[in-house]
């Protein structure tokens, strides 16, 4: 009966620590893979498409988020089936890709939202992601209400088409204009969560002084990427994840609330070794945030 009863309150407690444990964010993190946003790497890849994504294979990254496609250039020379099986044949998805539409704002853009959606399916995308706001468009509160009807607009295009609609923020949405608002509250709040989410650079978010904690808090679930990558504490720039100011483990324990689903490096410049660069930021974030 002794052994019976102390086995029994060993299971027990064993039982209760693992139910306390899968009750902290920290005891299993929702993502698994590590990807890469193809840009960090874009003076290499020009010339050798093929060798560089076996190389970014063999470090360990498993998703790739894709910029820079056009129906000219295509994916680096590669046409869809070329650039899927390239992915395929090293291990790689590639759940994102940054797409500038040249008529986002100056014409009709439906068919070539249209065109590129057909793409984005193509080569096994989930994510059509709008990269960057041009400047001329983001000068008043007015302009943002402009942009979160066309977001609307195309969220709703690329939704019918299977896929889902994201926003990459940098740090000038977080500037105050009228009533000491911001271009990325009228974002938040003029854009339908369904049709519009979004892709958090925890760089720019931090270096415009938003917590993106607070973020996660304000609209939980809408959060479903992030840009990995940090904020040097002397210079202000860019450098390796685990090497500057950003406390990642803080953010990565609140991954639940954002809604995470996918992760990329990135490093806008890097000064040494582009590979060994992200290699070292695959390392730490593999080691100490998934």
């Amino acid at each position: 009966m002794m052994t019976t009863r102390r086995s029994f309150l060993k299971n027990t407690s064993i039982l209760a620590a693992g139910a306390f444990l899968k009750n902290d964010p920290l005891f299993e993190s929702r993502v698994k893979k590590i990807g890469l946003q193809l840009y960090t790497l874009r003076d290499i890849i020009d010339n050798d498409v093929a060798g560089v994504i076996a190389k970014i294979a063999a470090i360990g990254f498993k998703e790739l988020e894709i910029y820079g496609y056009t129906a000219e250039r295509q994916f680096w020379g590669l046409k869809p089936k070329q650039f899927k099986e390239l992915l395929d044949s090293n291990g790689l998805s590639a759940p994102s890709s940054h797409i500038l539409f040249k008529n986002f704002f100056t014409g009709n853009a439906d068919e070539e939202i249209k065109k590129t959606c057909e793409v984005a399916n193509a080569i096994g995308n989930k994510f059509i992601t709008f990269p960057i706001l041009d400047k001329e468009y983001r000068n008043t509160l007015d302009d943002y209400r402009v942009l979160a009807e066309k977001l609307n607009n195309a969220g709703k295009l690329i939704k019918e088409a299977g896929l889902q609609f994201a926003y990459h923020n940098h740090d000038f949405e977080f500037i105050p204009m009228e009533n000491g608002q911001h271009g990325y509250g009228i974002i938040l709040n003029n854009t339908d969560k369904d049709l519009v989410k979004l892709e958090l650079d925890l760089y720019w978010a931090t270096r415009a002084k938003q917590d993106p904690v607070q973020l996660f808090e304000r609209d939980p679930g809408r959060f479903v990427m992030w840009h990995v990558k940090d904020l040097d504490k002397n210079s202000g720039s860019f450098t390796e994840v685990g090497t500057g100011v950003i406390d990642f483990k803080r953010i990565f324990a609140k991954q639940e609330r954002s809604g995470l689903q996918h992760i990329f490096v990135e490093q806008d410049i890097v000064t040494g070794d582009l590979l060994k660069s992200i290699e070292q930021s695959f390392k730490y974030v593999k080691k100490n945030l998934v």
